[in-house]
């Protein structure tokens, strides 16, 4: 009775948190570069003082999933698409590092290369600045390179390179602004086999109609925990009645 009913209950507690997390999946369908968050669930027997008989479900998240979006033409320079694996690493105003494959970036005011929320991009040497009345053009490399709008329109000057990294994906961790970061807090090793296509932005990896069904199928789930507990609730009724009736 007891696995039933803990069972049953946190199953329920942890279906509402499925639904939740999918929802969040489809209001970012169409989000750059997001990547879709899974969860898994299982039931684990608890240990501790309390009976042997109780057992949880638990939360076993994967995290995310981390396969590529489709990879869309904007014709802006100042777009990139990480092809294949990797991530373009960001610069956060603590010192430590972040990692995203949202590659629509902007000029800040004060010239530096930055993501849409303000972040700077890390580079080589920390972060990129651009002068004014240059025309940026960012190679596959992540080489941003710089043509003066007017005067020696022939030069081409490098003023730096955008950091790319491509840590083992079971490191990674998404945080609370939705970028990624390692578990350990450190910063990866830049890796020169990521390669970007300039004037391209990669879409959200977030299947639609395979979320719509996951919804279903966890508020179907969740109805039939409910039903669980009304039975494990009917049983013990009727057990009573029958301790009642054989004193």
């Amino acid at each position: 009775m007891d696995k039933l009913i803990y069972t049953a209950m946190t199953g329920a507690k942890w279906l509402f948190e499925r639904q939740a997390a999918i929802a969040h999946n489809l209001a970012n369908a169409t989000t750059t570069g997001y990547k879709a968050e899974e969860q898994r669930l299982r039931a684990v027997p608890v240990r501790s003082e309390a009976l042997p008989s109780r057992a949880f479900a638990v939360d076993v998240s994967v995290g995310a999933d981390l396969s590529a979006g489709p990879v869309q033409h904007t014709g802006r320079p100042l777009d990139v698409a990480v092809l294949g694996k990797g991530w373009i690493a960001l610069s956060l105003p603590d010192g430590a590092e972040a990692y995203t494959r949202n590659g629509s970036l902007e000029i800040s005011v004060n010239g530096v290369l930055q993501t849409r929320n303000g972040i700077p991009v890390a580079a080589d040497g920390g972060t990129i600045t651009i002068p004014p009345d240059n025309e940026i053009t960012i190679g596959r490399d992540g080489t941003v390179s710089l043509k003066p709008s007017s005067g020696a329109q022939n030069a081409v000057i490098q003023i730096g390179t955008i950091k790319l990294v491509n840590p083992p994906e079971d490191r990674l961790v998404r945080g609370a602004d939705g970028l990624f970061r390692l578990r350990d807090g450190g910063a990866a090793p830049a890796d020169a086999n990521v390669t970007l296509a300039e004037g391209y932005l990669e879409g959200s990896n977030v299947n639609v109609v395979d979320q719509l069904v996951g919804m279903i199928a966890a508020a179907r789930q969740f109805e039939v925990q409910t039903k669980l507990l009304q039975n494990a609730e009917a049983n013990d009724r009727q057990a009573q009645q029958l301790l009642a009736g054989a004193r």
